[in-house]
């Protein structure tokens, strides 16, 4: 391969990022307003800009689309709890990832609510990943956390309820934010109302394991 067969081969390359990442922006903004059922490819293709048939040649169809939107939250989320081992302090570690899924749901609270609809109808796409790759990720967080409690550096928790509760509790200003304004008594919850947030889960969360 010559050197400009190389250079245009890495430009397509970026092209297509750029696309599929123009069409998913704009995938989110449908499947949060009507859902995976409600959601059509035409109007997804009128928010990108672009061709109804240049979705199809980066997706085979909506489910596709749908299945990869899905996969790309997961892999954002998932890469907040990635750099947990057993050599981490439990206090910096928990106090981190409280903050890091606050902050998605203050920059980014379309991806929870696409999630939790998602979850809220029974997982139909995301049930094998739930299953299997879910499952393994989750047991290897649950292991550290069950090593900090055998080096005495947290509380006897559930290391399950400990990870549920902080994904509830951070989630729900993004799921739940027009009830959380309307109890606010606020439009709309401001950059000082996150940190607010995140400073009141982790010193809840935080005393609730027993670290100080």
């Amino acid at each position: 391969m010559s050197k400009e067969q190389e250079q245009d081969k890495v430009l397509e390359g970026s092209i297509r990022q750029k696309n599929k990442a123009i069409i998913l922006q704009a995938a989110k903004k449908e499947f949060v307003t009507y859902g995976f059922k409600g959601a059509s490819i035409k109007r997804i293709a009128e928010r990108a800009n672009i061709a109804r048939a240049n979705i199809h040649y980066y997706f085979q169809d909506k489910t596709d689309l749908y299945q990869q939107l899905l996969s790309n939250i997961i892999a954002v989320w998932n890469r907040d709890y990635n750099t947990l081992t057993v050599d981490n302090e439990p206090k910096k570690v928990l106090s981190a990832y409280i903050r890091a899924k606050v902050m998605h749901s203050k920059n980014d609270p379309d991806a929870s609510r696409i999630f939790a609809s998602e979850i809220i109808h029974g997982a139909p796409v995301l049930a094998e990943y739930l299953n299997n790759d879910f499952k393994v990720w989750l047991h290897s967080k649950v292991t550290v956390i069950e090593s900090w409690i055998q080096q005495g550096l947290i509380d006897e928790v559930n290391p399950y309820h400990l990870l549920f509760l902080i994904w509830s509790s951070t989630q729900h200003y993004a799921d739940f934010n027009v009830q959380v304004v309307a109890g606010l008594n606020k439009e709309s919850m401001t950059d000082d109302d996150f940190e607010a947030v995140v400073v009141s889960l982790t010193q809840i969360i935080l005393k609730g394991c027993g670290i100080r």
